[in-house]
């Protein structure tokens, strides 16, 4: 009875609690992690929910992020609206007041962060961690107070909470207006409100403050910013934990309640159920290489993809593009990415960021134009760029093959229907089936016939007539069909420069192509570019001695996207080596320029470094979403070596800057997480080195290894194709090659094709073919193992 009665009067003084001994570092002994560098400490992390979202320094500091919404892109956001800005704890020892802004230390989990903060004179160790429970309103912080000193320490911890409810970007477009907040202290917590709507936040911890107060806000500002104190007492050698949750809703107050109440209470439970799922996101598409780094990054991209989910119930769910400032809807980021989220098995993304794309697109436009951006409120900014009505198409049929889902294809073909009608009827004013208007590059003058949008086209089209097939659509078919093949031809004829040996940035006139090579020598010139300013006045010169009514090609910038024909396997293979090895001349150490006109002296090396400005710009950026297209395109023209090397320029951004992380340029620019990254690595590895084809439709999976030749031993695990999954085993060495292909479920057929040769099955029984110098195997075993002996 004591010692009841000793914890029940602890309790009202410290909060006793057999909870408070829960720990997240318990939870996350197991999993994999990856530590910080000191030199980026002072740059952004992300602890990422679906609902709730919380962005800082991985000094554990919360300054002014972003330029979306100026400087308020960081702290904690439930789009959509924002929670709070940040906050900040101290601890007070003797006067002697620790402050936890300037960690030592930062180590990223899949799901969780951890802050260390080391004060040596005082023997104290303060370790700060956090996760976003799935689905919760929330944030969970954890501190752990380690006291090494070997004496007693009594002190005061100090949580300063500094809400800022205002709503996300293009609120006022739907009568989202901010008011002034204002707290109320509540038992052992804060809950404070916006004074012109029914937005709270409540954060406080599972211990009794000794004192709270509100700290005056500056007349222009709505936010507000509250404390909580706390007497503990650090006894010698061992640890102090104190638990916070960050709660809120955009709905009411009963709700925020039950939103902080629920995490504060289950917060390990919830910890544990995370860890779970990530675990089962870990396994998916396992792959094993021999490159360690290229391995360490494929299986944080898969994480990667997970904290991008955006929920808002009454709106959608979707993937966002990019942290910090992107964090709402895109159309063709989502269009490059769920090819990728398909292939790592994360399906339930895809089918509700389609099903938010497709049905706010039809409500706006009618039409089947797909729409670009949208805010979390609802509000489309743009409605849509030309390329991305063809790619929604693309998308459509890449994700059939995977589930073999007709209904699924029944309910988006009529989408992919008006979209196709309407970017010929209607972009294709001179009828020579190449619409005008913006694609990828958003350089301003640049929306005459871009090359990536006829590129796009032309493979929509080719999709198009298959799902109209599948549809018994066969009159459609034939006519999609016919338009494509006119399409590849015309592309191939008319987009190729011989004189550059590259596809053209676009079609246009003599008037356009001056206008804009005028613009790009200013570009060059305040990049200090001479060999790009020489080449284009040689260009501007070409032009005005033989004038022109007609559309012509034009290479003026190098821009990536005269790569996209190879991307789509579209050009023919003599113009496609040709343009590949052009390509080489506008990368650097970590991929590929942007704009080629861009490039420095790096360029077309292997070994160096990049230094950009540290106010974020595009002009000179390298990018992971042109460099996977390059890996796309070799990997198309049988050069697996090539498409691994741009792998590995991408790699080394991996963690360069947020550890687990690949920004969006590289290494270290822009976006900290991006959605298009899992397209730069999934497609290459899983569809075109490991050769996986899946015609789910059909019930089969083609696999046609086209391995790099220093993977000598590699598998890819538990890839799921509909109702089946599929493991593929590879080993090539001194002694011949060693293939093993497993699936789950026997109703369906392998066809795995090797190039000519002797082999023999050690395992399994198979159907043998010889079809255009490829030896096939067709066979419905769970497993089957292919060998051969080195010749």
């Amino acid at each position: 009875m004591k010692t009841i009665y000793h914890c029940l009067f602890a309790a009202l003084l410290f909060g006793c609690s057999t909870e408070t001994q829960q720990t997240l570092s318990e939870v996350l002994k197991d999993s994999p992690s990856i530590t910080g560098k000191e030199e980026y400490l002072e740059s952004p992390y992300v602890t990422a929910g679906d609902r709730v979202y919380m962005v800082g320094h991985q000094d554990g500091s919360f300054p002014t992020l972003g330029w979306h919404i100026k400087g308020e892109m960081g702290g904690i956001w439930n789009h959509p609206i924002k929670l709070m800005d940040g906050f900040d704890a101290k601890l007070t020892i003797d006067n002697d007041t620790l402050t936890l802004n300037k960690a030592s230390g930062f180590t990223n989990y899949p799901f969780a962060n951890k802050h260390i903060f080391d004060f040596p004179d005082r023997g104290i160790v303060v370790e700060r961690w956090q996760f976003v429970p799935d689905g919760k309103q929330a944030v969970f912080v954890q501190f752990v107070i380690k006291n090494s000193s070997g004496k007693s320490q009594d002190a005061v911890f100090e949580f300063i909470g500094h809400t800022d409810l205002r709503p996300t970007w293009l609120g006022e477009r739907t009568q989202m207006f901010d008011g002034p907040d204002s707290g109320e202290f509540e038992k052992n917590k804060w809950i404070v409100k916006d004074g012109s709507n029914t937005w709270f936040t409540v954060f406080g911890a599972d211990l009794l403050p000794d004192s709270n107060q509100s700290i005056p806000r500056r007349a222009d500002e709505n936010s507000q910013s509250n404390a909580l104190a706390y007497s503990i007492s650090l006894q010698p050698n061992s640890d102090k934990i104190m638990n916070f949750t960050i709660a809120g809703s955009y709905t009411s107050r009963v709700d925020a309640l039950h939103n902080y109440a629920t995490v504060q209470k289950n917060f390990h439970e919830l910890a544990e159920e995370k860890k779970k799922r990530y675990q089962d996101l870990s396994s998916q598409s396992k792959l094993t290489i021999p490159n360690e780094d290229l391995q360490q990054t494929f299986e944080w991209l898969k994480y990667n993809c997970d904290w991008l989910v955006r929920s808002v119930p009454e709106i959608g769910t979707g993937i966002g593009a990019g942290i910090p400032d992107y964090p709402w809807w895109f159309g063709v980021d989502s269009e490059y990415a769920l090819r990728g989220y398909m292939t790592v098995g994360q399906t339930k993304p895809v089918y509700s960021t389609i099903k938010l794309l497709d049905s706010v697109s039809m409500a706006l436009n009618g039409n089947g134009k797909i729409i670009h951006e949208m805010s979390t409120n609802g509000t489309v900014f743009n409605e849509g760029n030309i390329n991305e009505t063809p790619q929604f198409a693309s998308l459509i049929w890449e994700i059939y093959k995977w589930n073999g889902d007709k209904q699924f294809l029944e309910k988006y073909f009529p989408t992919v229907e008006k979209g196709l009608d309407w970017l010929l009827a209607e972009n294709d004013t001179n009828k020579n089936l190449f619409p005008d208007g913006f694609g990828m590059m958003e350089i301003h003058g640049l929306d005459s016939e871009m090359i990536d949008v006829a590129a796009y086209t032309q493979r929509a089209f080719d999709d198009a007539s298959k799902m109209a097939a599948e549809l018994g659509k066969e009159d459609l078919a034939l006519g999609y069909a016919d338009t494509a093949q006119r399409l590849k031809e015309k592309i191939n004829n008319e987009f190729w420069s011989e004189e550059f040996n590259s596809y053209a940035d676009f079609l246009g006139t003599d008037k356009q192509a001056i206008h804009l090579i005028e613009d790009a020598v200013i570009r060059a010139d305040t990049l200090n570019k001479p060999w790009a300013i020489e080449e284009l006045e040689a260009t501007k010169k070409q032009i005005q001695q033989n004038p022109s009514d007609e559309l012509k090609p034009f290479v003026l910038h190098h821009n990536w996207v005269v790569n996209t024909p190879m991307e789509m396997g579209i050009a023919d293979s003599t113009k496609a080596i040709t343009a590949l090895n052009t390509a080489r001349k506008f990368t650097n150490p970590f991929g590929v320029f942007v704009t080629g006109i861009d490039r420095d002296e790096s360029a077309g090396k292997d070994d160096g470094s990049f230094e950009g400005s540290k106010v974020f710009s595009y002009t000179g950026a390298v990018m992971t979403l042109p460099t996977g297209v390059q890996a796309v395109a070799e990997n198309n023209y049988g050069r697996p070596d090539e498409a691994l090397g741009y792998l590995k320029r991408m790699t080394r951004s991996f963690s360069y800057a947020l550890p687990g992380s690949m920004y969006e340029v590289s290494p270290d620019y822009g976006m900290m997480v991006q959605a298009w990254n899992i397209y730069a690595f999934a497609i290459p590895i899983v569809q075109q080195f490991f050769g996986i084809r899946p015609m789910a439709h059909k019930k089969v999976v083609v696999i046609s290894p086209k391995m790099p030749s220093s993977w000598n031993n590699a598998s890819l695990e538990n890839i799921s194709v509909a109702d089946n999954e599929i493991s593929i085993f590879y080993k090539d060495d001194s002694e011949g090659l060693r293939l093993e292909v497993s699936q789950t479920n026997p109703d369906w057929t392998i066809r795995l094709e090797l190039p000519d040769g002797s082999y023999s099955l050690e395992i399994g029984e198979a159907e043998t073919v010889q079809e255009q110098g490829h030896s096939v195997f067709l066979t419905s075993n769970e497993k089957l193992v292919v060998v051969s002996e080195k010749p």
